[in-house]
């Protein structure tokens, strides 16, 4: 037996390039039982984005344990450590069991019709005197593919609001983006497969190693094998994944757009292009080429503080693989210049004709279990179906689709992302806010401002969760809800594989599903369609999914071959599944057709530096035969950044044993004891400067807050410090100490995909508790 807390990615099952990758099965039950004394329900992966086939462990009414699915397509059998304990969250004695409504400031328990009543007179009140712009919605990467559906129709077509976003915007809002910007359209073009069959991985600001350890386990499986693929690495900090790595490239923060472009010049100067794909499939190489002349080694280097050799050697392994697998996460999506940075990685795989075929494709790779359904689903500020607010056909479909009138649908503007959300609620405009499965007391950026606007007397908040959160604590109505392996639903995955989770267990006291929550809402609301027939027609989530497959017809994420009983048993599926691909499709782009016609595509695309919107006569103009787009950008400064040698680059991240903001991971015994507290990451030059050992209490200052933290030394470039985000913040005393590091961060977004910047904010250091804090 492996210690899965020392050695998070279990023991190796070497294999070769072309071969199937080697099951292993990982079971974890509660002390004492046998696995043929419990019974055994089919799920998936909660508490991370890779999406593993597992099946649940109940007995006696609980949740026991789990074992990965041997048979499925994602894992091979294999479990995350923060899914092999994270289950035991859900028995918690702490779980939230009854409505929860605020009375003379204090939030005492009640019952559903009280708490219900509340949210519905609140929202007609706002109806009637401010109209559907005073109310949003912020959910979660955590929920099911029925309960966003059902979330997005309400908003849309019952309420008529455009303030709908979910916490996806914190870590996959630039993944859609580059993709909408390279293809027109949302979706993945690899598949974890590809894994078995690149000669070379590249992996920018994506460490795979702690937040999709299954993955990193598939990856350290093919370099025990023959024929190992080269290794590129990304990322400031001496991971375990740099660590393996051919080349490791340790940029400055912020600097990733400039870095891109070093590695598309040599590319490009080198002639290791694919001039025959480029010419049938692309537009926009010249500007590209021509943009990119201008990063050559020297320059770059000087830039991100990287060796221009190195940079040179990562090109060239780009430049020669015969199949280049690129990954992409939060190093590049949280920094500065996020989308055009992620894009430059497109651009890097489609000149070469990296697309479509086995080990040759791009993952630009989610944060959360779902993210993929929240931006399927409409819940994340996009319409359902991958659909264009600027098309009015598109518009029409879903009125079509859900009988109402089409101006009932916003489509006047952009739909409101997160931060717009929060300065709405800031300025007064926006009055009633419904959280669902998230914890932006914890998650957001610069928290003192996320505090006080949350706990304003005129915003109305409404939070369902499963645990009284540091929000839940500021809200005037707590909705308990059922967790996973409580309710049945759908879950897609970062490469588009869908499994289905059943229910295992009833969920504890009164707690209900989100389904059955949102579905209580609109028929208290009274929504009807156009013909008086109630708007949301299903309350089970069987025939909530039947509803969602009818709005996905005929678009790029097209689940109509799908079915509970088509996932139930399986090894897990993608979408696109329908008559023409009834047992899905596990590339897309193979025959170098793209959604990026005028008429298809979900997005006419936006100016990588401003922001600024394309228009539909451009984007036509541009590109009439919905080609994929080389979309090229010029570095530019952060705008926060050091000034002096004591101040250094903050970038925040996760830890291996936690989850977001700990409300599961921090429950489980094992993974608690793993990572109980905050650190600090610092290289050994900066700590030795400061007068810091390893151990050292230190302390944390910016402009925007305190927190206080253990030092580990070593691990990390000169310059940069790192804190895991998962920490909830905490008075140790009068002075206000805090542990979260979100109380540091700045509040700053790219202008592209609106995803708040947690990697370039600024700090000053120093050793103790007693530490001079004056300044900041």
């Amino acid at each position: 037996m492996t210690d899965r807390i020392a050695e998070p990615w279990g023991a190796r099952t070497p294999y070769a390039a072309g071969q199937r990758w080697p099951d292993r099965m990982d079971t974890e039950l509660a002390e004492g039982l046998d696995p043929e004394a419990v019974d055994w329900t089919q799920s998936a992966a909660v508490l991370h984005s890779n999406g593993d086939g597992i099946d649940i462990a109940s007995h006696n009414g609980r949740i026991a344990g789990v074992r990965g699915r041997r048979a499925d397509r994602v894992n091979h059998g294999r479990v995350d450590p923060k899914d092999l304990f994270g289950w035991q969250a859900n028995n918690s004695p702490d779980r939230l069991t009854v409505p929860l409504v605020r009375d003379s400031g204090r939030l005492v328990e009640s019952d559903w019709d009280t708490a219900m009543n509340r949210i519905v007179a609140t929202t007609k009140a706002l109806l009637r005197d401010a109209g559907p712009g005073s109310i949003g919605f912020y959910t979660s990467g955590q929920l099911m593919l029925e309960e966003y559906y059902t979330l997005g129709v309400i908003a849309r077509a019952g309420l008529g609001t455009n303030h709908i976003d979910g916490n996806t915007r914190l870590c996959t809002a630039t993944a859609e983006w580059a993709l909408k910007e390279t293809f027109g359209c949302d979706g993945q073009p690899g598949s974890y497969t590809d894994v078995d069959h690149a000669d070379v991985i590249a992996l920018y600001g994506h460490n795979v190693a702690e937040t999709q350890t299954v993955l990193w386990s598939r990856m350290l499986d093919r370099l025990a094998g023959a024929n190992p693929p080269q290794i590129i690495c990304v990322d400031p900090r001496e991971t375990p994944v740099a660590k393996e790595a051919t080349v490791h490239l340790a940029p400055v923060p912020g600097t990733n757009l400039a870095l891109m472009n070093g590695l598309l010049h040599e590319v490009i100067a080198h002639d290791w292009v694919d001039h025959d794909y480029i010419a049938a499939h692309t537009v926009g190489y010249d500007a590209l080429a021509a943009c990119v002349a201008e990063y050559p080694p020297e320059r770059v280097a000087t830039i991100c503080d990287v060796a221009a050799d190195d940079l040179r050697r990562a090109a060239e392994i780009i430049g020669h693989a015969q199949r280049l697998l690129s990954t992409v996460l939060q190093g590049f999506y949280q920094s500065h210049q996020a989308t055009a940075a992620a894009v430059a990685v497109n651009n890097l795989n489609v000149i070469r004709g990296m697309l479509g075929r086995p080990g040759a494709g791009i993952l630009q790779m989610n944060g959360q279990p779902t993210a993929q359904n929240t931006r399927e689903c409409g819940a994340n500020g996009d319409l359902p179906g991958f659909r264009n607010w600027r098309n009015d056909g598109h518009v029409a479909e879903l009125a079509r689709l859900w009988n109402v009138d089409i101006a009932t649908i916003p489509h006047y503007s952009e739909p409101t992302h997160a931060m717009q959300m929060l300065r709405f609620a800031e300025q007064g405009t926006l009055r009633m806010l419904w959280v669902s499965a998230t914890n932006p007391a914890v998650s957001l950026p610069e928290l003192r401002r996320i505090r006080h606007i949350l706990g304003q007397t005129r915003l109305f908040l409404v939070v369902q969760d499963i645990f009284a959160t540091e929000t839940a604590e500021l809200a005037d109505v707590v909705l308990p809800a059922a967790a996973w392996g409580e309710k049945t639903g759908v879950f897609t995955n970062a490469d588009r594989t869908v499994h289905i989770s059943d229910k295992a267990v009833d969920p504890p006291g009164q707690a209900r599903p989100d389904l059955e929550i949102f579905c209580d809402y609109a028929e208290r609301m009274d929504f009807r369609d156009s013909d008086g027939a109630p708007l949301i027609a299903w309350r089970d989530p069987e025939a909530a999914f039947e509803a969602w497959k009818r709005c996905s017809a005929g678009r790029p994420c097209d689940y109509t071959g799908l079915s509970y009983e088509k996932l139930r048993g399986s090894s897990g599926i993608q979408w696109p599944c329908n008559a023409e691909h009834p047992d899905g499709t596990e590339r897309l782009y193979t025959d170098g057709e793209f959604w990026s016609k005028p008429d298809d595509c979900e997005s006419y695309g936006k100016d990588l530096i401003t922001g600024g919107s394309i228009e539909p006569t451009q984007y036509r103009a541009a590109n009439p035969d919905g080609k994929a787009m080389l979309r090229p950008a010029g570095y530019t400064p952060p705008h926060e950044r050091p000034v002096d040698d004591d101040e250094l680059w903050l970038t925040t991240g996760r830890t291996v044993y936690h989850f977001h903001t700990r409300t599961k991971t921090g429950r489980a015994p094992q993974l608690n004891d793993a990572a109980p507290q905050v650190w600090v990451q610092l290289s050994a030059g900066d700590a030795g400067r400061r007068g810091i050992r390893d151990g050292d209490l230190a302390v944390i200052r910016s402009p925007r807050g305190c927190v206080q933290a253990r030092a580990r030394v070593g691990g990390i470039r000169d310059g940069v410090a790192f804190l895991p985000f998962h920490y909830g913040y905490w008075d140790a005393d009068d002075d206000g100490h805090h542990r979260a590091a979100n109380e540091l961060t700045i509040t700053d977004w790219d202008p592209v995909s609106k995803q708040p910047h947690f990697k370039t904010s600024v700090v000053r250091i120093s050793r103790g508790a007693n530490a001079d804090r004056s300044g900041w």
